[in-house]
């Protein structure tokens, strides 16, 4: 009986953490559809057009995945700190320094064979980004200082390296328009699956998402990294390193948006420049909250939100709708799930029935009366 219960209020949790989300995108999508309303819009059309270029065609896939896989490695960066109890948000500046290093790297390997520009390439970006984010979690863990508001800061200080490095010393002087560094050779660029004309980054993505999954439920390691989210003082107690683990997965997070940097690089631009900054961090931060911080849910919520993004440049030429419609229904969808948070264990149904919830009269024992004995009285004898 016990075990039947456990098992049903384990298929409520998960109905839970399915439901939220699901409920907070279509409230997301209302609010949306009434503002486009009000602008005079239809809504129905709207929609349609959104679907129509994200997922109405195999060009219109093509796109999607082609903004997905990006999504899929900056969002790593902060749904594995998420498992610590941190929230970082720092993917944007980690995938802008990944992507910064790993271009200069290829130009500095133009001779190198193929196979090891690419390898020293993806290590460039994967060590910028990760130590980009362990300096953020050394901050949280030696400082006290908050994880969340360092990491936004510190991803302005990236973009400005960024524009610093391509304007000054790492400029080709051929590149007036856009201040960038120098191309990288062909034969380090990042090939497409065929047929189509998505990039192997897309590859890169599905197997980091799975490795981390692994990683996080299958591992020791893992382990240890729930036990400290869970309760980081109980893990002190008993003996974990809480520091050391904060590093490691700082590290193991930055490294994944750094890799994302490198994969813009290799295969969509060629070189850095000021497209690396492309918001690519910021939106990652929407799809790991709507994803609550599961790295296989993440595959999925990056391909909806891909396809959401790749629907910017169709509203404004079929419906003359402003080309940052998109992004105000990713703040939508963000603020939404936002406060969907605070409904975690407030619904009824979703949570263990309490005693003073249950509809049911309460059954008791019957009650006996008990009987008295009072011994005669003597005069009550003498008359009988």
């Amino acid at each position: 009986m016990r075990m039947l219960r456990s098992s049903h209020l384990r298929w409520r949790s998960r109905l839970e953490s399915l439901c939220i989300p699901v409920g907070a995108l279509l409230v997301a999508l209302l609010l949306f559809g009434g503002l486009c309303a009000l602008e005079g819009y239809n809504p129905l059309s709207v929609y349609g057009a959104i679907y129509q270029a994200a997922f109405g065609s195999r060009f219109a896939w093509q796109n999607t995945l082609l903004r997905a896989a990006p999504l899929m490695l900056s969002a790593l960066c902060t749904v594995l700190p998420a498992r610590l109890g941190l929230i970082v948000i720092g993917n944007e500046g980690a995938l802008v320094l990944g992507g910064l290093l790993a271009a200069i790297t290829g130009i500095q390997l133009a001779a190198a064979p193929t196979s090891l520009g690419l390898l020293a390439m993806a290590l460039a970006g994967v060590i910028a980004g990760g130590l980009w984010i362990m300096v953020i979690g050394a901050l949280r863990h030696f400082r006290g200082v908050n994880e969340t508001i360092s990491s936004l800061l510190m991803n302005y200080l990236a973009i400005a390296f960024l524009s610093h490095m391509v304007e000054g010393p790492w400029r080709d002087p051929s590149s007036l328009n856009q201040p960038s560094t120098f191309l990288i050779p062909d034969a380090l660029r990042l090939g497409n699956l065929p047929p189509s004309r998505v990039h192997y980054g897309l590859l890169y993505g599905l197997a980091a998402c799975a490795i981390a999954h692994l990683l996080i439920q299958r591992t020791t390691f893992g382990f240890a990294v729930r036990t400290v989210g869970g309760n980081r003082r109980a893990a002190r107690m008993v003996g974990l390193a809480t520091g050391k683990l904060t590093l490691a997965i700082c590290f193991l997070a930055g490294s994944c948006a750094g890799l994302a940097g490198m994969v813009e690089v290799a295969a969509v631009h060629g070189r850095a420049n000021g497209a690396l900054h492309a918001n690519y961090g910021y939106s990652s931060i929407l799809v790991a909250f709507v994803a609550k911080q599961n790295s296989l849910t993440v595959i999925l919520v990056a391909i909806l939100l891909g396809g959401i993004l790749a629907s910017g440049s169709l509203l404004q030429r079929a419906l003359e709708m402003p080309d940052a419609t998109v992004m105000v229904l990713q703040g939508l969808i963000f603020l939404v799930i936002l406060y969907s948070e605070s409904l975690y264990g407030q619904i009824p149904w979703f949570r263990e029935p309490r005693p003073s919830d249950d509809p049911s009269p309460a059954v008791h024992p019957p009650v006996l009366a008990s009987a008295t004995v009072t011994p005669p009285s003597p005069s009550g004898d003498l008359h009988r």
